[in-house]
C-alpha cells in the first residue's frame, strides 16, 4: 500500500503559546478547533473553511492512496454483508401484556420496531419504522423508546447530527399521531409516572453536553413550562432518571467516577418531593433496585473494592441501616444484579470470566449457570417481567455465534430461542480455535490475552496478528463473536484481545491500577503483551498490527510513541490524543467528569503526569508504523480536531516514509455511521488497510 504520486497535505503552522504551571507548550495546530456554531453555520467563516478544506484534503489524499483497493474494499464489504441475515428479527420479549420485536428488512439500513398483544400469533403493530424516519438525513439515530404504563403512548428520542443531543417526541400508538410536544437537548432517556401523562427526562448542558438537570413534563403542555426538578451543580457529576423494575418508584441518580447519590419518589405521585437515599460521599458508590419493602444496593461501602450487595428498608434508606446480602469477595467482582419475584440474579466476574449466579430469596437454591469454553461472554438482558421463572441471557464466544437463551429457574431447563445465523455457507465453528494466554508485564503482573484464529493458520513469525484493546473507565471488552472478523481470520490473521489494566477484567483493582497516576500501566501492559506474542512465535514486528478506538485510540497514540518498532500498522479510531489541552478546557464536552479518570491538570502533579504520556505532546522525531486514523466531524466524545492536529504534527516530525492517513466522516460522530450497512463499509475500510499491508488483496 504505497503511492508514488499522491502528495499528502501539509497543514499550515500557526504557533499558539499555551502556558500552565510555568510550563510552555507551543501548539502549531491549535487553529483547527472550531465551535459548534462554526461547524453548523450555513455560511462558513474563513477559519471554518480553512479547517474543512484541510480535512477534505486529507480525505482526498486517503482516497488517492487507497484508490487501487477500491474494488477489493467493495467486494470485502459485500462479503461481510453476505454473512448477515438481512431480514432478521430479535427474540420477542414480553412487557406489560405485549410482545416487543425489533426486525430488519432486506436492503434496509435501519430497524423496524413492532409489538403484538397477548401472544405471538396476534397481528403485528408497527410502532416505528426507522427507515421512514431517517429519510433525508445523512445520520439518524432513534433511541430512548419508552412505553407508557397504559401501553397507549411512546416517548422516543432522535439525533440527526451524531452529537448525542436528542429531541424527545411523543407518539400515540393507537392513532399513530405524533404530538406537538418537542423537547430538545436531552440525553435521550425518559421515565413515565404512573399517571400516563407525566414524563421525567434529563437535559444536557448545551456547551459541555454534561447531563445536568432533571425536568418534569406534562403531556400537552409546552416544553417551556416544564418544571426543573433537580440541578446537578457539581460539574464533575452527571445525573439521570430511571424507574424501578416494580414501577413503584422513580429514581434520580447522580454519579462521578468515585461517588454516587440517589433520591426516590413514589411513581404514583409525580408532583411529590424526591427523598434522598444516601448523601454523596467521596469514594462511596452505590446503585439501587427495589424489592418489596427494601432497597437493594450494589456498593463498595466499607472498603468493598469488588463491590457487594446490601439492603435497607425503604423507610430508613441511609447507609447506617444497610446490611449485607452478598458479602464482599476478594476474588470476585460483583458487576450487576437483577431482581425477580422468587429469585435474585447476580452477574459476577472471577479470573476474568463472566458468571451468572441464581439464588432463590428463600435460600433453597443457589447455583451458577454452567459455561464450558475457555473464553466466552455471557450476560443477562431483556428481562422486564418481575413475576416469572424465566431468565433470559445471551451467550457467545470468539468461535460461537451469539445465542439468546431462556433459562427456567424452576426446573433448570433451557430453551435456545435464537442462534445467530452466519450466512454464506462458509462458516463452521469447528474451523476456528480460541484460547487464553497470560503475558507477564514488566512489574510481574499477569495480563490475559484472548486469541482466535482459523485452525489452518500456522503460527510463526510470518503470521499477521491484530492486537486490540481499550483499557479505560473500567470497561471490560468481552471475548465475543464477530461475523466481520471472519474476513481477517479466513485470510490467515490471528485476532488478539489484550485484557490490560484500566479494565475490570481481573476485578476493580485491575481498573484502579490503570488510571490516574497509574495510567501508564495500561500502555506498558499492551506493549508487554505485544512482546509476549512476538517472543512466543505468534507473529513478528513485521506482521503485528494494533487497533483501538476512543480511549483505546489514546492507547494507540501512546504505544506508537513508546515502541513504534513493534508494529507494522496501527488503526486509531476517534482517538483521544490531545489529553493535556482537552483536560485543561472545561468547556469541552465531558471534560470535568473525567478528572477522576485521568487527573485534573489544573493540579501541577497531574499536569506533569498526563503530559508525560499525552500522545500529541509526545510526538517525536522518530519512525512510526503505517497508520490509519479515523474520526467524525461531529464527534461529541473526542472532538475531531484532536486526530486532525495529531496527524499534522506526526507529518511534521516523523522520520519514516510509512503511510499516514486521516479519514474524516463529515456526517458522523463518535459511533461512526448510523446505518448498519454504512457501518460495515467503515469496517471494510479498516480491514482493507491491514490486508493491503499484508499484500492479501485477494478474495
Amino acid at each position: 500500500m504505497k503511492s508514488t504520486d499522491a502528495q499528502f497535505p501539509i497543514a499550515d503552522k500557526q504557533p499558539t503559546k499555551l502556558e500552565k504551571h510555568g510550563d510552555i507548550r507551543i501548539d502549531n495546530y491549535f487553529w483547527m478547533r472550531l465551535s459548534d456554531a462554526q461547524k453548523n453555520a450555513i455560511v462558513k467563516d474563513e477559519q471554518t473553511q480553512k479547517v474543512v478544506d484541510y480535512l477534505e484534503a486529507e480525505n482526498a489524499y486517503f482516497d488517492k492512496v487507497t484508490d487501487y483497493t477500491k474494488k477489493f474494499k467493495e467486494n470485502l464489504f459485500q462479503e461481510m454483508k453476505g454473512r448477515i441475515k438481512e431480514d432478521d428479527s430479535s427474540v420477542p420479549y414480553k412487557d406489560n401484556g405485549y410482545y416487543y420485536i425489533t426486525r430488519y428488512e432486506i436492503g434496509k439500513q435501519y430497524p423496524i420496531y413492532s409489538r403484538k398483544k397477548d401472544n405471538l400469533e396476534a397481528p403485528e403493530k408497527v410502532l416505528f419504522d426507522v427507515n421512514e424516519l431517517a429519510k433525508g438525513f445523512e445520520y439518524f439515530k432513534l433511541g430512548g423508546l419508552n412505553i407508557s404504563p397504559d401501553n397507549k403512548l411512546a416517548v422516543f428520542a432522535t439525533d440527526t447530527v451524531s452529537r448525542r443531543q436528542y429531541f424527545l417526541r411523543i407518539k400515540n400508538l393507537e392513532t399513530g399521531e405524533i404530538y406537538k410536544d418537542i423537547i430538545d437537548n436531552t440525553s435521550g432517556g425518559s421515565v413515565w409516572a404512573n399517571d400516563n401523562k407525566t414524563i421525567f427526562y434529563t437535559k444536557k448542558n448545551p456547551e459541555t453536553l454534561r447531563s445536568e438537570k432533571i425536568f418534569r413534563h406534562v403531556l400537552g403542555t409546552p416544553a417551556s413550562e416544564d418544571v426543573e426538578i433537580y440541578h446537578e451543580e457539581d460539574d464533575t457529576f452527571g445525573t439521570y432518571v430511571t424507574k424501578t423494575k416494580s414501577d413503584e418508584y422513580i429514581i434520580i441518580g447522580s454519579h462521578s467516577t468515585h461517588s454516587s447519590e440517589a433520591q426516590f419518589l413514589d411513581a404514583n405521585n409525580p408532583t411529590g418531593k424526591f427523598k434522598l437515599i444516601q448523601a454523596r460521599e467521596k469514594e462511596l458508590e452505590y446503585d439501587i433496585s427495589q424489592y418489596k419493602e427494601h432497597f437493594y444496593i450494589l456498593t463498595n461501602k466499607d472498603g468493598a473494592t469488588n463491590f457487594k450487595l446490601m439492603k435497607t428498608p425503604i423507610s430508613k434508606p441511609t447507609k447506617e441501616n444497610w446490611v449485607d446480602v452478598i458479602p464482599h469477595r476478594e476474588e470476585t467482582l460483583l458487576e450487576d444484579f437483577s431482581i425477580f419475584k422468587e429469585y435474585l440474579i447476580l452477574e459476577e466476574r472471577t479470573n476474568g470470566l463472566n458468571k451468572i449466579r441464581i439464588k432463590r430469596w428463600d435460600n433453597k437454591e443457589d447455583y451458577y449457570l454452567p459455561f464450558n469454553e475457555e473464553t466466552y461472554s455471557a450476560g443477562v438482558f431483556g428481562n422486564p417481567e418481575f413475576d416469572t421463572d424465566i431468565l433470559r441471557y445471551a451467550y457467545n464466544s470468539f468461535t460461537t455465534p451469539s445465542s439468546v437463551i431462556d433459562f427456567n429457574m424452576k426446573d433448570q431447563s433451557k430453551d435456545i430461542k435464537k442462534e445467530q445465523e452466519v450466512l454464506g455457507g462458509k462458516f463452521h465453528k469447528e474451523n476456528y480455535e480460541s484460547k487464553r494466554v497470560w503475558a507477564t508485564a514488566r512489574d510481574g503482573k499477569k495480563v490475559a490475552v484472548s486469541l482466535v484464529h482459523h485452525k489452518n493458520t500456522k503460527l510463526n513469525e510470518n503470521t499477521p496478528l491484530l492486537q486490540y484493546a481499550y483499557g479505560s473507565y473500567g470497561h471490560t471488552v468481552s471475548d465475543s463473536f464477530s461475523t466481520t472478523r471472519l474476513s481477517l481470520l479466513d485470510r490467515g490473521f490471528v485476532f488478539a484481545l489484550a485484557h490490560i489494566r484500566g479494565s475490570q477484567y481481573l476485578g476493580r483493582e485491575w481498573y484502579e491500577d490503570g488510571k490516574m497516576f497509574h495510567k501508564k500501566n495500561t500502555f506498558t501492559d499492551f506493549v508487554d503483551c505485544s512482546k509476549y506474542l512476538i517472543d512466543n512465535g505468534y507473529t513478528s514486528s513485521k506482521h503485528l498490527y494494533a487497533m483501538g478506538g476512543s480511549a483505546g485510540g489514546l492507547l494507540m497514540g501512546a504505544v506508537v510513541n513508546m515502541n513504534p518498532e513493534l508494529y507494522n500498522g496501527v488503526i486509531a479510531a476517534v482517538p483521544f490524543v490531545d489529553v493535556v489541552s482537552t483536560m485543561l478546557d472545561d468547556s469541552i464536552p465531558l471534560t470535568t467528569g473525567e478528572y477522576d479518570e485521568w487527573g485534573n491538570p489544573n493540579n501541577k502533579d497531574s499536569y506533569e503526569y498526563i503530559k508525560s504520556y499525552s500522545p500529541y505532546d509526545q510526538v517525536g522525531h522518530h519512525a512510526y508504523p503505517n497508520m490509519l486514523i479515523i474520526t467524525g466531524f461531529h464527534d461529541s466524545q473526542v472532538q475531531y480536531w484532536e486526530p486532525a492536529k495529531w496527524i499534522a504534527k506526526l507529518r511534521e516530525l516523523k522520520t519514516d516514509t510509512n503511510l499516514l492517513m486521516l479519514h474524516t466522516n463529515m456526517d458522523s460522530g463518535h459511533g461512526g455511521a448510523s446505518g448498519r450497512f454504512e457501518a460495515l463499509k467503515e469496517t471494510a475500510e479498516e480491514f482493507t488497510f491491514l490486508l493491503a499491508l499484508e499484500n492479501k488483496l485477494e478474495l
